[in-house]
């Protein structure tokens, strides 16, 4: 009976690629956003994720974010490495700044100044020069996404001379890091350095990066709190921090949950119209069945058969769709760097479909059910 029910579906082409467009729109539609939702999200913990060397962040108790700084007197260097159970701590300045570019316009950038004999806080991985030329007079280095967005394709990076608050600065490198959620241009650079570049207040210490020494970073972090009165996180935890506040403080949330609704009305719409079409021409054929002996049971197997195929010729085409675009498509752009698709959002976009598909189904078949067998030969 099942055969016969997907030889009725497929012979109506019309409303069978109504039915597997509706489907795979929303897949498409809801997959897409969730994961653009979700990585947005991510890069709210990106700065602390690229410092893979240490596993504490010690800040002022005013700090929220990785961007939301009040800075710290730079006793709180000494007065953090005093505390048992500190393998090295090292400071990290964070602060935003402005630079001219070629053509005369001024451009945001945020100023990281790391340690100046150690170099904890630039990312892993170098796109062009090496880590130790930091150590160059006015050197810095700048993320690979910044430099496509100060430079044109094909101009030399390395080596050209930027004007960093009327400081000279010299690129000697490009580093290879995911941008933050502001997606600033990043430029590192020496802690003293970065005193240069970047005048401001007295306290200008953001942050002291602290590694573990035999003790777990939970533990530490409450015992540098204790004795020094400073926020201490956990890597994770300050990530996390970073990520609950966009969730807070910006309207992101509310924009996507509005937009993955809309894929789901969408689908309800489009499934729900043309699955009923679909009956409704086809109520003749399944009164015939029910006359010569089929249980509204089987017809509900045959209806369940139906929707499964659309589920999966939908669903597939659909997610194969929003893997071409975040995988594919914009893999190209520098603003979707990074972006990947977790594997619980192909699985939530299953459910909402086979939600969508199992309410339309039940809502059209109850014509069926209700049509009396004897109809058919009147």
């Amino acid at each position: 009976m099942n055969w016969v029910a997907i030889r009725m579906l497929t012979g109506d082409r019309v409303k069978f690629i109504g039915l597997i467009f509706g489907v795979a729109f929303s897949t498409l539609l809801i997959t897409q956003q969730l994961t653009i939702f979700v990585n947005l999200l991510f890069r709210g913990g990106v700065a602390v994720q690229e410092v893979s060397t240490a596993n504490i962040w010690v800040m002022d108790p005013a700090t929220r974010t990785a961007d939301v700084i009040y800075p710290m007197p730079i006793t709180a260097l000494d007065r953090v490495r005093s505390v048992p159970g500190v393998a090295y701590a090292s400071p990290l300045l964070r602060s935003n700044a402005s630079i001219r570019t070629a053509d005369g316009d001024l451009e945001g950038v945020t100023v990281i100044g790391v340690d100046d004999s150690s170099l904890v806080g630039i990312p892993r991985r170098m796109v062009e020069g090496e880590p130790m030329q930091l150590m160059d007079p006015d050197a810095v280095f700048i993320d690979d996404v910044g430099a496509g967005k100060l430079f044109a394709p094909g101009d030399p990076v390395v080596g050209t001379t930027l004007e960093l608050n009327d400081q000279r600065a010299i690129i000697k490198g490009i580093v290879d890091s995911v941008p933050t959620f502001t997606a600033q241009v990043t430029l590192y650079t020496r802690y003293s350095n970065a005193l240069n570049f970047v005048p401001g207040t007295r306290n200008r210490l953001s942050f002291v990066l602290v590694r573990a020494d035999d003790v777990a970073p939970e533990v530490l972090a409450r015992r540098i709190t204790e004795r020094t009165g400073l926020k201490a996180r956990t890597s994770e935890q300050f990530a996390r921090d970073g990520i609950d506040f966009i969730i807070e403080n910006t309207g992101i949330p509310i924009n996507f949950g509005i937009t993955v609704l809309l894929g789901v009305i969408v689908g309800v719409a489009i499934v729900g119209l043309t699955l009923s079409l679909f009956i409704r021409d086809n109520i003749k054929q399944f009164g015939a069945l029910k006359a010569i002996g089929v249980t509204n049971r089987k017809i509900v197997g045959m209806v369940s058969a139906q929707a499964w195929l659309v589920v999966l010729i939908g669903f597939g085409l659909g997610l194969a769709m929003a893997t071409l675009f975040i995988g594919g498509g914009a893999a190209g752009s520098p603003d979707f760097k990074g972006f990947y698709m977790p594997y619980q959002i192909p699985l939530i976009t299953l459910g909402l479909v086979l939600a969508i598909v199992g309410i339309t189904s039940r809502i059209a078949i109850r014509s069926v059910l209700k049509t009396d067998p004897a109809s058919v030969f009147r």
